[in-house]
């Protein structure tokens, strides 16, 4: 099997480990007319591990849209390229967003060769849920835009994954645990597939310490896995918090809990302590 003219493929390559990169992978990048790398010295040094001297040309987030055209325009002319990022699978927080869309608005050709992904090998071994999941990239880099992105997040329900630099990892799992809580749980793993990997799992709150105590694991690149928020109660609902509203402005808490329970169906407690969370809230607005 040889590559198709005029088609892009997209190759993951190694996250750290070289013997990741698939015999396909290997096959693509002899075989491809040229390949659009990220940094073309990294992928020189990956390259030239395996014998393969493809012509390599830099495609990166600073001359992505000037490179867009001449792609383009190569791929029209019957050429097959390759498209790789410093490590792991392309456009994960990596460039190549802009290219793939336009070629795709073209018709051309974006084959995708898959293979390692800091992502997913962060996933397969957290011990958290994995059925449903949100990648978030990197957060903000600073302190007040980072705590408002994760506000935006405290809710979500589902398995929240980040990537971030060492040197702000502390900072990061310090804005978690504030955020978040010291309680939920969470998993650091650090340099995935290499000589040092280091996977620690731990409430967030014992996290910041378990990081704190070692200079050697703030070192690296992470990826920072976060179990999802408690699944909202049943009987915390915009419809359940209308019918208590309007029961408790006429009954007491324990009465109107009662009737909410038997219209709703809904087992007493919840109701009760949603019905007490209500009644605070209006003390507070009428003071």
């Amino acid at each position: 099997m040889t590559v198709e003219s005029g088609a892009l493929y997209v190759v993951a390559t190694p996250i750290g480990n070289l013997e990741d990169i698939s015999a396909r992978a290997l096959r693509v990048l002899r075989e491809v007319d040229a390949i659009a790398a990220e940094d073309t010295r990294h992928t020189g040094q990956l390259l030239a591990h395996f014998g393969i001297g493809t012509p390599l040309f830099s495609l990166h987030e600073h001359n992505e849209r000037v490179r867009l055209e001449q792609v383009v325009a190569r791929l029209q002319q019957g050429q097959a390229l390759a498209l790789v990022s410093d490590a792991g699978t392309p456009l994960i927080s990596d460039p190549g967003f802009p290219l793939v869309r336009e070629l795709r608005r073209q018709g051309l050709p974006v084959i995708p060769v898959p293979g390692p992904s800091s992502v997913l090998a962060a996933l397969s071994v957290a011990g958290l849920p994995t059925d449903r999941f949100v990648f978030e990239g990197f957060l903000p880099p600073k302190a007040g835009a980072r705590r408002e992105r994760l506000q935006a997040l405290v809710a979500e329900e589902r398995t929240l994954v980040f990537l971030e630099a060492s040197h702000r990892i502390a900072e990061m799992l310090a804005d978690l645990a504030a955020v978040f809580g010291a309680e939920r749980l969470a998993v650091v793993a650090r340099e995935l597939t290499k000589r040092f990997e280091d996977i620690q799992g731990l409430p967030l709150g014992e996290l910041v310490t378990w990081l704190a105590a070692d200079g050697n694991r703030q070192k690296g690149e992470f990826v920072v896995v976060v179990g999802g928020a408690p699944a909202a109660s049943e009987a915390d609902t915009p419809e359940i918090r209308r019918l208590l509203t309007i029961l408790l402005a006429e009954l007491p808490a324990s009465r109107a809990v009662a009737v909410a329970t038997k219209l709703t169906g809904l087992r007493k407690k919840p109701l009760y302590e949603l019905a007490l969370t209500l009644d605070r809230g209006r003390g507070e607005a009428e003071r």
